[in-house]
């Protein structure tokens, strides 16, 4: 795990990831995904290895190879609005808070494979201002760890890949924001093993200084 005692970043822009880097809404996903795996018969442990980062419908594809398209995005639509449903447990991060108001007036955006419905929820749930720019499963082609997401939030800000930088906790969002071209701050203890950048425990270990040239990351 990479040190994070005095690491400074900067930036022109931030793209975040929500769940389990601004939102901890673990115990409605480990519900929901359990759930699933006991119908179709799978090891829900093995299961939970997969699910974080990803679209549901991409995950499916991954757990059940050789079932239909069709029937994983039908199958994802149903899961997304169970999850929607369900907010019990779903909190800040640590930290979350102060450093989503450290952001105003920073260019920076969402880039979450939940959709609109469920971003929104969660993000209300746990209390946090949702960012102008969001990208969310409605926007894009292919899920993380394609980088698309993060390419489009850069795009829609306006700024350069190179300079920003991801907030991740997942192996699949940490991969995409690497594919982007991206600096990336893994948080939490699922991002300790997926080769980011710099690991913190979660976002009390971030202070947000605005520059000139866009935002100082002081990290550790």
């Amino acid at each position: 795990m990479p040190a994070a005692a005095s690491t400074v970043l900067t930036a022109r822009a931030l793209l975040l990831d929500m769940d389990g880097t601004l939102v901890n809404s673990d115990a409605v996903v480990e519900r929901v995904w359990r759930r699933w795996a006991e119908r179709h018969g799978l090891d829900g442990d093995e299961v939970m290895k997969v699910v974080h980062g990803r679209q549901g419908h991409a995950s499916m594809a991954l757990l059940l190879p050789g079932r239909p398209v069709e029937q994983n995005l039908a199958d994802n639509a149903r899961m997304l609005a169970e999850e929607t449903a369900d907010m019990d447990g779903v909190v800040p991060v640590p930290g979350a808070a102060e450093f989503m108001a450290s952001l105003r007036g920073l260019p920076h955006a969402l880039v979450t494979s939940a959709d609109v419905p469920l971003s929104t929820a969660r993000m209300a749930a746990a209390g946090l201002p949702l960012p102008a720019v969001r990208v969310t499963a409605e926007s894009v082609g292919a899920s993380k760890p394609d980088p698309e997401g993060f390419l489009k939030g850069a795009a829609e800000l306006g700024v350069d890949p190179g300079e920003c930088v991801v907030f991740e906790d997942s192996g699949a969002g940490i991969a995409a924001g690497r594919s982007a071209g991206m600096k990336v701050v893994g948080v939490g203890p699922r991002a300790g093993f997926h080769g980011a950048d710099v690991v913190v425990r979660d976002l009390t270990r971030v202070r947000v200084e605005a520059t000139a040239e866009g935002v100082r990351l002081h990290i550790g």
